[in-house]
């Protein structure tokens, strides 16, 4: 479960979040959505605790990710949009760094281990050095790895980048039978068709504020629409803020 409560952030005089409120639930595929700049990736630092929000709090599984880190981390699989590793490890020295990282026992990671790597095509590549992989290989591994510890809550920024369909599927496919288990699933992505895909609900982002939440048939009947795909809707949700926007510096 995630919890978001008046989440705001302020990067000098830029605001680049402002008054965010969610409560995405356990076993909840929640897409969030926003053109370039509109608050997705500060809303997941600050989830994963990479920043510290101006105001607000965010709160993982029932604890506070800013004074209760150690309890909130644990229990997220994070991904970000550019994976960072040890280049130098081979994958399956990484995967064992990151089991004793979250305190698998031996035995049951090499067991995770093997199953992820089958999963995602990554056993012909376990004994190579990271730095000679290719990126849609790296960007496996990152997915494999944050799933190592079977966590509560999965976080992942543009998982499909540098995927080709063949992964891409599986990786949907994964994601989706996590989030069927009770696993909730935060996903940020520019990929509209993934989201009316996979979502249950979808929030959409722009210039730092909420301006839709709901499903696709929430927000087509926002906008009294009878049909229309997810694409179709976010350009006219979007459109629509960006116009109130101008009217309000107008005035």
């Amino acid at each position: 479960m995630i919890e978001i409560n008046d989440l705001s952030m302020d990067y000098g005089r830029l605001r680049a979040l402002e008054r965010l409120n969610l409560r995405i639930e356990p076993g909840e595929f929640f897409a969030f959505l926003g053109p370039n700049a509109a608050g997705k990736t500060t809303t997941i630092k600050l989830l994963t605790g990479l920043l510290r929000p101006t105001s607000g709090s965010a709160r993982i599984c029932g604890f506070d990710i800013q004074t209760q880190p150690m309890e909130a981390k644990r229990r997220v699989g994070y991904v970000p949009d550019v994976a960072e590793f040890y280049d130098k490890l081979t994958a399956i020295e990484f995967m064992s760094f990151i089991a004793e990282l979250f305190e698998v026992p031996v035995g049951e990671a090499r067991r995770r281990t093997g199953a992820l790597f089958e999963r995602f095509a990554l056993v012909p590549h376990a004994s190579q050095r990271i730095e000679n992989l290719s990126h849609g290989t790296k960007q496996r591994l990152a997915i494999a790895s944050a799933l190592l510890h079977n966590p509560e809550v999965i976080i992942i920024d543009e998982p499909m980048v540098g995927l080709d369909p063949i992964n891409a599927r599986v990786v949907k496919e994964e994601l989706k039978a996590r989030s069927e288990s009770g696993v909730t699933v935060f996903l940020s992505t520019h990929l509209l068709n993934v989201a009316e895909e996979l979502a249950d609900r979808i929030g959409i982002i722009h210039r730092g504020r909420l301006i839709a939440l709901g499903g696709v048939g929430d927000l087509r009947r926002r906008l009294a629409r009878e049909t229309g795909d997810l694409e179709a809707i976010f350009l006219e949700l979007t459109a629509e803020a960006e116009a109130a926007g101008a009217n309000v510096l107008e005035n």
